[in-house]
């Protein structure tokens, strides 16, 4: 396959716009939600993400392939490894085609992708210039690299992200999150109080706090804004487990 053929914008963009898309999700939210849909079908991937992040530590999951890519996503925020984590802070793709061998770079993150049936990961920062804005990620149930068509299309999608993820913000009032993306505000601001909380009930580090709640939510099987937000509400105290 001709590498540049699979790159074309022009041709993905059409396989964007060609998907269905899902009925309760419209304006920017909706486009990257049909552009994971393209990305997994283009690239033959099990699924497929767009996360929103930042350098503050806002974490959210923006859209997604399906359910099993939410999981997957939201994994890496709970535990605070893995593939979109290593991806954004580097600034460059992270390409792990064989997630088995992965164990010593995410102890955590490999042996739980690894039981939801992932074998192969591939994470893609969105970024112009200086600004990092996130990261696409795909998945695959087989492990392999992906071919040299499918890398030059995954950046493709990765672009097209970024310039999605660009004009939703500058449509969107100053100071608030674009439209559709008032989740990650809500994410940031639950984990973000919970880890005060933690830290003042269990006299520790904010660090020390969030490490705490990330342990709780992978030891209970849960995300860890439900686990935020259980503290936050007040029921759920981490120092009162044994």
């Amino acid at each position: 396959m001709d590498p540049a053929a699979g790159s074309d914008v022009g041709h993905v963009r059409a396989l964007i716009d060609a998907e269905p898309g899902l009925t309760n999700a419209v304006g920017m939210v909706g486009l990257l939600h049909k552009l994971c849909a393209a990305a997994m079908k283009a690239m033959d991937t099990s699924g497929a993400g767009v996360s929103v992040m930042t350098e503050q530590g806002v974490r959210v999951l923006a859209a997604a392939s399906g359910t099993s890519s939410d999981l997957i996503v939201e994994l890496q925020f709970s535990l605070g490894e893995g593939p979109c984590n290593d991806a954004f802070s580097s600034r460059r793709p992270v390409l792990e085609g064989d997630l088995a061998a992965a164990g010593a770079r995410w102890p955590m993150y490999s042996i739980a992708a690894h039981d939801q049936g992932i074998r192969a990961v591939f994470a893609f920062p969105l970024q112009v210039g200086a600004a990092r804005l996130g990261v696409l990620d795909l998945y695959r149930e087989r492990a392999g690299p992906l071919s040299t068509g499918e890398l030059y299309q995954a950046l493709t999608f990765a672009d097209i992200a970024t310039t999605v993820l660009l004009d939703g913000q500058k449509a969107a009032p100053k100071g608030s999150p674009a439209a559709g993306l008032s989740k990650a505000a809500g994410y940031h601001s639950a984990v973000h109080q919970a880890q005060g909380m933690v830290m003042v009930q269990l006299d520790v580090t904010l660090a020390g706090a969030l490490a705490l709640l990330r342990a709780h939510a992978y030891s209970h099987e849960l995300e860890l804004a439900a686990v935020a937000r259980d503290v936050v509400s007040r029921k759920l105290r981490l120092d009162r487990e044994k």
